[in-house]
This record gives C-alpha cells, structure tokens and sequence, in this order.
C-alpha cells in the first residue's frame, strides 16, 4: 500500500486529511480510488502524445473489464482496486463513467462548455469519486448515494474550477460554461482572454451560484446518512467549503494567488466535521 499512500500524500490533496480517520480497510479502499482517479487525471493532464494518452485510456478500460472479469489485473492500481475496493460491491458503470468524463479534454482542452455538457463532466470526475466513497462508507441506499454523489460532486468540482481558473487558462483550459460567459457579456471562448476580461468575475459568480445552491442539496441529505457513512463526508464537505467560502469572502475579481489552507487547518477542518464539532 505505501505506493498508494504516496501518491495520496504527495499530492496534498484535501482528500487525503478527510480519510485519516477511516477504519484501514475503508482507508485503504479510499486511498486506492483517490490514486486511480489521479493516474488517469495525469495521464490527461500530462505531456505525452495524444495517441499514447488515447492507448493508455483505451488500456485502462481493458483492465476495468480484467479487474470486473475476475482476471487477473495488469497494473499495481488494478490490483489494488481488485484487493482493496472489490468488496465494497463498486459498479463497474462508474469507472467507465469516470474514464468517459476525463476524456472530455481529449483530443482538445475544454473550453467554455455549455452547462449541460458541464455538468455531466461534473457528475463523472467527481460524482463518479462520490458514488463509490459513499459505499466504502457503507451507504446501500441507491437514491441517496445518486442524489449526494451528484450534488456534492458538482459542488467540489466547481469549487475547483472557481479555484483553479488561472491555472486551467495557463494549460489552454477553460470550464466555466459558455452561458455563464454570455451572461457576463464575454464573447470569447479563449481562455487567456477570458482571463483578462472586466467581466469575469459576473461569470464566476454566476457559477458560483451553482456550487452554492449543490452545497445547499448535499447538506440537507448528510444528515440522513448513517451517522459512521456521514462523518468522512462531512469532513470533505467541510475542507472544500473552506476553499469557496475564502474565495467568496475576497471577492470573485480575485483569481490569483490560489486560496490556501494549510495542512493542520485542513486536519483540524476534518476532525471537527468527522465528529460533529
């Protein structure tokens, strides 16, 4: 597992200080997920040619079907999940799902989709992550592990694209819905210049609205949760909320530096909402 645990850590992820607290199993299941989700992210985001990303998602989905097949897997993140993740009963769907979204920036960075399209990119790189933590957390009702892995997901991931606009610009990226720039009175789809435009923060507001309102729709279904289920949500819930509420706080005129909080605030975030506190 230490391979795993490195690349948890190592990112810095609020992901990371959320599952300290888990039971090892569960941790360890969380912990795999959270390193596949990133391997494919990297493989995305990274600098090899378009057609080894293409073959290594293509790859990817060979070894969802081994690991769903009961073969034996080719990589040490497909062991893993095959070792750590399976008997929590994950539906393979959500993998594909996962793989489907990701590649939304492949051949071509996304750039001002329309919402529908946005959200559904939403609903797959971090509802998908959702849908299978609320079962290693032991939630079995359906409903409510659509409902929450949908609203929270929307809510972080828009959380992320609020937090990292500049960087998404700077890589030729760009996220915020085109009806939210046409709102704003942007006519581009460039994102260095959308970048630049008097009116973007209309347009991040405009989004942050959503991630408000997806907040909003989680937090009156957590309390519904089993109360073991509901204490590591609580607890990402909490981190990601810190990051919209200093963002908010300053003004959506800000886009750099980055927001940041620091690994003891962030264990301190989660320890207080994984006990209620």
């Amino acid at each position: 597992m230490n391979n795993i645990d490195y690349i948890v850590k190592k990112s810095g992820s609020s992901f990371f200080w959320s599952m300290r607290l888990l039971p090892k199993a569960k941790r360890e299941a969380m912990y795999t997920i959270y390193a596949f989700c990133r391997h494919i992210d990297d493989i995305v985001d990274g600098p090899l040619p378009l057609q080894e990303k293409q073959e290594l998602i293509a790859a990817w989905r060979e070894e969802i079907d081994n690991i769903y097949d009961r073969k034996s897997p080719a990589t040490e993140i497909g062991r893993r999940i095959y070792k750590n993740c399976m008997r929590f009963k994950l539906p393979k769907a959500e993998f594909v799902k996962l793989l489907e979204s990701i590649s939304m920036d492949i051949p071509h960075p996304v750039q001002a989709p329309k919402l529908d399209d946005f959200l559904k990119y939403c609903r797959g790189v971090a509802g998908v992550p959702g849908n299978l933590s609320l079962r290693v957390f032991g939630c079995t009702d359906e409903k409510m592990i659509e409902e929450l892995s949908t609203s929270l997901g929307t809510a972080l991931q828009v959380t992320n694209v609020l937090r990292d606009v500049k960087e998404d610009a700077l890589v030729n990226r760009l996220y915020i819905p085109w009806e939210y720039l046409q709102k704003a009175d942007i006519k581009s789809k460039n994102p260095n210049e959308v970048l630049v435009d008097k009116n973007l923060a209309i347009a991040r507001e405009e989004l942050a609205k959503v991630a408000e309102s997806e907040y909003g729709k989680a937090y009156q279904i957590i309390p519904f949760l089993d109360r073991k289920a509901a204490r590591p949500v609580r607890a990402i819930a909490a981190i990601y909320r810190r990051y919209f509420d200093l963002m908010q706080a300053r003004g959506w005129e800000v886009v750099s530096p980055k927001p940041k909080i620091s690994k003891i605030n962030k264990f301190s975030l989660a320890l207080r909402a994984y006990f209620g506190k």
